[in-house]
């Protein structure tokens, strides 16, 4: 008979303290070997405790044991040395927390490197060895390493559950499946695995296209932001340019004012100071003359007095007199630079607007709004252009109404105003998204536009819905009607004295609604807005004292 043979490493010589080859290696009254040097240290931090321990089966000894050299393992040490020593396993083989471990490893175990679901055991790829070469064991199925082998086991008939139940939808083995699973829709686990398995794959294609997809969005989030930075820096760069510019002619047109005023100032003064040099220069020749006939008039000698009167009575011709106007000399300049002041801040009034209402879209647009409730998340307040109204328009309610009249208004004169159309637009530039409400009677038009719409004349160019530059929703007796660049849509809906308007600008939707207790859609428009909107109003078919009113919501 063949003897098995026995089969050493470096473990097996190696001190379980220093887990090095044993050194002057000793044997302690239980059996154990150790480095003399080792246990000694080992029991040294003992001496304080009554008893001393063997560190790996922790018998106690009364006393502390005597150590003698174990001289025949020394001398196996030599000659194991000379002859090599196997490697013992890597530490990282050694199976630790959460690892399986295998199965028929005695001491400590190394991790399992396959589970068997025939065998039901788990197996290092030392032990593992009799699968690979034995035809015994060639139809065994060896899988990754698992912890849940016996979850395998029907606990009924204690066999392995090959066959799966998909009446029931669980695993069963062959004898559930001839008696309490008898009739079921039963497959064997492997056909059910090779089902799912295509349904995994079409998953797992649906989620790789899902994950490029979304990589596609994020690198487009990623260059949008690229673009939104750049975008600002330079806006930043180019208006603190702009600004600088506009710093340094105010500052040039400052100091010519000054220098011009102080010219004019130096002129005048001028002037003045020799007017006022003659006029003392005449009142030095009074007081001289005075004093002269004063001393004539006190003499004694009539001869005398009357000799001398004809040359001291002779009086210079007198400088004109001066009349001060009585006003302040500069008054203009000041009315004139007031005037700049005025305009300066109207255009700033005006257009910043522009740059302080501005919204950035990254994202897809948001779902369009349902609920007046969720409409009013978008509200603001919009008020009407004193600038821009026609003069026939009334405007009241801190400029949220407008009503139209026979008598003309005292409006000033402004570039910007309707001047025969009886139209107005809002004040606010309108980017991003924005909801309004405008009560309204009949003939009214309730309208958005670019700001650069026409306002001389009654020409197409200048009325609502009749050029490419505006969006109107008209509202008569009969009906409704949508216009844009001449073109009219007939609109159905709900008769109501108010309507809603939605604008989600960068999304290009234009949308109105009729406002009772329920909102209904009248109209929208998909379209691309190029530039800031204004909300408008025209009473172009109205009689006097037909108005449109902008709401505060709340």
């Amino acid at each position: 008979m063949a003897q098995k043979g026995v089969q050493l490493d470096q473990e097996t010589f190696s001190c379980p303290i220093c887990l090095d080859l044993l050194k002057d290696p000793v044997t302690i009254p239980c059996g154990h070997n150790y480095c003399m040097d080792c246990i000694n240290s080992h029991w040294d931090g003992e001496d304080q405790k009554p008893v001393y321990s063997c560190p790996q089966c922790r018998k106690s000894f009364a006393t502390r044991p005597e150590l003698l050299k174990n001289i025949l393992l020394a001398v196996v040490l030599e000659e194991l040395k000379k002859t090599g020593l196997p490697a013992a396993p890597a530490a990282h083989c050694y199976a630790g927390p959460g690892d399986v471990a295998c199965d028929f490893c005695n001491g400590r175990k190394i991790k399992a490197s396959k589970s068997c679901l025939q065998c039901l055991a788990s197996y290092c790829e030392q032990h593992l060895q009799p699968h690979y070469k034995s035809p015994t064991f060639k139809k065994h199925k060896l899988v990754e390493p698992s912890e849940k082998l016996q979850e395998n086991i029907c606990s009924r008939h204690d066999e392995v559950m090959k066959m799966f139940c998909r009446t029931d939808r669980k695993s069963i083995c062959y004898l559930c499946s001839v008696e309490e699973h008898k009739g079921h829709d039963t497959v064997s686990a492997a056909a059910e695995k090779s089902e799912r398995q295509k349904e995994l794959e079409v998953s797992r294609l649906n989620i790789q296209q899902r994950i490029q997809d979304r990589e596609k969005d994020v690198k487009l989030l990623q260059q949008e932001v690229q673009n939104i930075n750049r975008s600002a820096d330079k806006a930043v760069e180019d208006s603190e340019k702009m600004f600088t510019e506009l710093i340094r002619l105010m500052q040039k047109r400052s100091s010519e004012v000054k220098r011009q005023v102080r010219s004019q100032q130096e002129t005048e003064v001028s002037g003045v100071k020799e007017v006022e040099e003659k006029l003392q220069q005449e009142i030095r020749e009074l007081k001289r003359k005075d004093a002269e006939l004063k001393k004539l008039s006190n003499t004694e000698d009539h001869n005398q007095f009357i000799h001398s009167y004809p040359s001291l009575s002779a009086l210079s011709p007198s400088t004109s007199s001066i009349q001060i106007r009585p006003r302040r000399r500069f008054d203009h300049v000041t009315a004139a630079v007031s005037r700049v002041r005025d305009k300066l801040q109207d255009v700033l009034r005006d257009t910043w607007t522009d740059v302080s209402l501005t919204e950035v879209d990254v994202l897809l647009p948001a779902a369009e709004p349902k609920t007046r409730a969720e409409f009013l998340q978008y509200s603001r307040e919009i008020t009407l252009d004193p600038n821009t109204v026609h003069r026939l328009l009334l405007l009241s309610d801190g400029n949220r109404k407008v009503t139209l009249t026979s008598q003309q208004q005292s409006y000033s004169d402004h570039p910007d105003r309707f001047t025969d159309l009886w139209q107005v637009l809002s004040r606010e530039s309108l980017t991003g998204r924005w909801y309004w409400e405008v009560e309204w009677s009949e003939g009214v038009f309730v309208a958005v536009s670019y700001k650069n719409i026409s306002r001389a004349g009654r020409s197409d160019d200048c009325l609502f819905g009749f050029n490419n530059k505006s969006w109107v929703l008209e509202y008569d007796t009969y009906n409704y009607n949508f216009r844009y660049n001449k073109v009219r849509t007939p609109v159905s809906g709900p008769r109501s004295s108010t309507v809603g308007v939605y604008l989600d600008h960068s999304a290009g939707i234009l949308s109105f609604y009729s406002v009772s207790e329920t909102m209904t859609l009248l109209h929208r428009v998909q379209t691309t807005f190029n530039q800031p909107l204004h909300a408008g109003v025209c009473l172009y078919y109205s009689c006097f004292g037909d108005f449109a009113e902008f709401c505060q919501l709340k």
